[in-house]
């Protein structure tokens, strides 16, 4: 075969390969994304008028926007509480999670039932802390063509996933907390990024440090589009390609609340972002005292970790962490203003 025709041939094989992969991806997406569809529809089916009424609620702004990490049942949240739901009830809710959440060992899913879960011990002593208090709500109505978004949250959890044309498109904004650390639910997330702060020279630490600390995550809940102006920190095309690995490594463990499809295609966008994405800390690089803190801030994804003094035990610390992205929080639905620093 001549050179020419051996070039042709080797880009039609090329090509053909990228096809394939482009169509399992899809399809990949959009069985995900029927597993979802199919337990949202008996789910909402299970349920009463006046239960669908508060567990199907309108699309929009106010509604989307109103989560917090607060142990505050329906009194800060939209939805149905799963303390009000019957036992095949909540089984299909959880279901629902099961569907649309990460099915990563030890993420996705599983963090959201292990936050519940350490909610649960919580409230051995707090009436105020406990899994009936979570709730799940559809902000519209599911639907293979048009927009909607699924909420899952309660103390120390709200998970928010958009879903578009048949595909989840976003999944920020992420609430997680946990108390007490002795719990592993978040020890992926807490060990990433100290081992990306341990990885850093004495000189990139000092470049990192931030002056001052917070009190809280600085783009928590009612913080929507509130996202420094100046970015702060060491930014990451300084780093060695071992040291950008390790931030990656830290992103992914957020990122995978979202199912494989929607985490792959977000964590291309941040690796495509990395040169331009700053790491920057406050306090100790251990993540294990008061006030310690880590925030990952890119052209997109935003990551914040925080040691906040102890709730319910106060001799200890607990944690609280928030995913974001700049650009595709809510899946860009909404209109936010910004605030300087």
């Amino acid at each position: 075969m001549k050179k020419g025709n051996q070039w042709l041939g080797w880009r039609l094989i090329c090509g053909l390969v990228v096809l394939l992969i482009l169509r399992n991806t899809a399809e990949g997406a959009v069985s995900k994304y029927s597993d979802v569809f199919s337990a949202s529809e008996k789910f909402i089916s299970s349920l009463s008028s006046e239960q669908k009424d508060m567990a199907v609620v309108g699309y929009n702004q106010a509604n989307a926007v109103k989560w917090t990490n607060l142990p505050c049942g329906l009194q800060c949240r939209v939805g149905i509480l799963f303390g009000s739901l019957s036992a095949s009830q909540l089984s299909l809710a959880k279901n629902v999670a099961k569907a649309a959440l990460g099915a990563s060992i030890g993420a996705g899913y599983d963090q959201v039932m292990g936050i519940m879960e350490a909610d649960a011990f919580l409230g051995k002593g707090r009436k105020e802390y406990s899994s009936d208090n979570y709730i799940i709500a559809f902000l519209g109505m599911p639907d293979r063509a048009e927009k909607w978004q699924l909420q899952i949250g309660g103390h120390h959890l709200a998970v928010n996933l958009t879903f578009n044309m048949g595909r989840q498109v976003s999944a920020s904004p992420l609430f997680m907390g946990l108390e007490p650390p002795e719990n592993t639910t978040l020890k992926g997330n807490h060990d990433a990024l100290v081992d990306v702060l341990k990885s850093l020279t004495d000189s990139q630490l000092a470049k990192a440090r931030l002056v001052e600390g917070y009190g809280d995550v600085f783009v928590g809940p009612g913080k929507d589009g509130a996202f420094p102006v100046i970015k702060a920190g060491i930014k990451a095309s300084e780093l060695s390609p071992q040291q950008k690995s390790k931030v990656l490594k830290a992103i992914l463990q957020w990122v995978h609340i979202a199912d494989e499809s929607t985490a792959k295609e977000l964590m291309k966008t941040y690796r495509l972002d990395l040169n331009d994405t700053f790491v920057a800390f406050y306090g100790g690089v251990d993540l294990s005292k008061k006030s310690d803190y880590v925030r990952i801030d890119g052209p997109s994804v935003w990551i914040e970790f925080i040691c906040q003094p102890g709730a319910v035990f106060p001799q200890g610390i607990h944690y609280h962490t928030v995913y974001r992205d700049h650009l595709r929080d809510y899946a860009s639905s909404f209109q936010f203003g910004s605030t300087k620093q």
